[in-house]
């Protein structure tokens, strides 16, 4: 319902700037020259007044709606969910509200139907009320802002300010939205580490969070929190970016060398769209040919030298995730290695040096900042790939440095720990939350490390 609603005030939107535009022409007979602002300004009044304290309300009912409408399904049955505990209720709610829009659910009962039909009930009254909500503000804003088109009203102040505390919210909901993330994982996590000490979790070396709370003291509930050591994660992760750093990194910044200063114009036209091609193939289409190919071709090899390759290994997914990472390293840097000034080029070739010598001793030192963040970007997309590990390197958190074995890293385990319904008082779930915790961290520190290459070498070439 929201999304109909905000094509109908896009409508609005559109139908306002041209009817605003029209009187304040209107307004001067034709002589826009006597118009404080612009016609297309007033346009711009119009359709904000219309539509903007519409779209307000709009937002704050998708936002509060779903809320306020579980808490009366939950009271209207109170007394059916009486001793039931949350994840109970907030399935009973969840399967209502599927039943009463159409969904599937697992199985239903009179009293699922019964709050399925006080949920249609209710949610019919919302909409209504939402739709003339939006009507009143529309209809009154329109002719509060029709009314105050004038020769010589400030349309454009009224504009820009609007505009400006618009790019004041959209900044201060990302600059929150970063706070709201971090507070989230820290919280989460400092409940994580009330039940498993934070050095077991950091330097263990095993990793079971599904036998948390099986064998002794399962029964009184106690946590094992020797099966909490991320040690095995962080290093799959590592040794599967190590892997693919070493399959990206030379031939993306070669690829990029080549395409920038030795390549004709067109065979760089034809290359360089074709290579970025790899960026928009899907990550699932990359873990199929890791699974069904890259590693049968492994194995295959490592028979024929007597060697024993896993059918899930960190070779696989290393050498076919830095397949799929080299479009970034080879487009930033070739963007990076262009930006380099030509008189630097000529200089360096007028003092006699070759064209391998300029790259090498020139071009690259004055491109570094840029190669180091494609380099930084590159490691970012590997750290956070999933699709590729859980198809080719496994799930098994093998403490190991070889990458003919199978392997898992973070971000699957976090996928994994995260799936289905899940109780959030649990150290097996809020185990995610410490891993995303330590991964934040060890991706600011790559962060700063970077930034602060970037502005070593960065004055020396401005």
């Amino acid at each position: 319902m929201v999304g109909y609603l905000l094509l109908v005030l896009a409508g609005l939107f559109v139908a306002a700037y041209f009817v605003g535009r029209m009187r304040a022409a209107s307004a001067v007979n034709g002589q826009l020259a006597r118009l404080h602002s612009l016609p297309s300004q007033h346009g711009f009044y119009l359709a904000l007044m219309t539509t903007l304290p519409a779209l307000i309300a709009v937002l704050l009912w998708g936002i509060l709606t779903p809320g306020i409408e579980s808490s009366i399904i939950q009271d209207r049955f109170a007394a059916e969910l009486a001793g039931q505990g949350v994840p109970q209720v907030e399935a009973f709610v969840r399967d209502a509200r599927a039943i009463a829009f159409g969904g599937l659910v697992g199985f239903t009962d009179a009293t699922k139907e019964a709050a399925a039909e006080v949920y249609r009930s209710i949610h019919r009254i919302s909409v209504w009320t939402i739709i003339g909500v939006v009507a009143v503000l529309a209809a009154a804003g329109f002719l509060r802002g029709y009314g105050r088109i004038a020769p010589d009203f400030r349309a454009r102040q009224v504009v820009e300010r609007v505009v400006r505390s618009l790019l004041v919210v959209c900044s201060a909901a990302a600059v929150l939205t970063t706070f709201g993330i971090v507070f989230s994982l820290i919280f989460e996590s400092l409940r994580f580490f009330q039940q498993v000490p934070v050095h077991k979790f950091l330097f263990g070396l095993h990793w079971s969070p599904q036998s948390a709370f099986t064998g002794a003291g399962a029964e009184a509930g106690a946590v094992n929190p020797d099966i909490f050591g991320m040690v095995p994660l962080f290093a799959g992760t590592l040794l599967i970016t190590l892997i693919a750093m070493l399959v990206a990194a030379p031939l993306g910044l070669l690829s990029a060398i080549f395409l920038s200063d030795y390549a004709s114009p067109k065979v760089r036209a034809i290359g360089k769209p074709v290579l970025e091609i790899l960026a928009g193939i899907p990550t699932v289409v990359y873990g199929f040919f890791a699974a069904l190919t890259v590693a049968p071709f492994f194995r295959g090899i490592g028979d024929s030298l007597g060697l024993g390759v896993a059918s899930e290994s960190a070779l696989a997914a290393g050498v076919v995730m830095g397949i799929m990472i080299i479009p970034f390293v080879s487009s930033l840097s070739d963007d990076v290695i262009n930006a380099v000034p030509q008189s630097l080029r000529d200089g360096s070739a007028g003092l006699g040096a070759t064209k391998s010598e300029t790259i090498r001793r020139v071009v690259l030192p004055a491109a570094l900042p840029g190669i180091v963040s494609a380099m930084l970007l590159a490691v970012s997309r590997a750290i956070g790939e999933t699709m590729i590990v859980v198809m080719a390197a496994g799930l098994a958190a093998n403490l190991t440095a070889n990458p003919l074995e199978a392997v898992t890293t973070v971000t699957v385990q976090i996928v994994t720990l995260l799936v289905g319904d899940q109780e959030f008082d649990s150290a097996k779930t809020l185990a995610a939350f410490a891993l995303g915790l330590v991964l934040f961290c060890i991706t600011l520190s790559l962060n700063i490390i970077a930034l602060r290459v970037v502005q070593k070498y960065r004055e020396q070439y401005d």
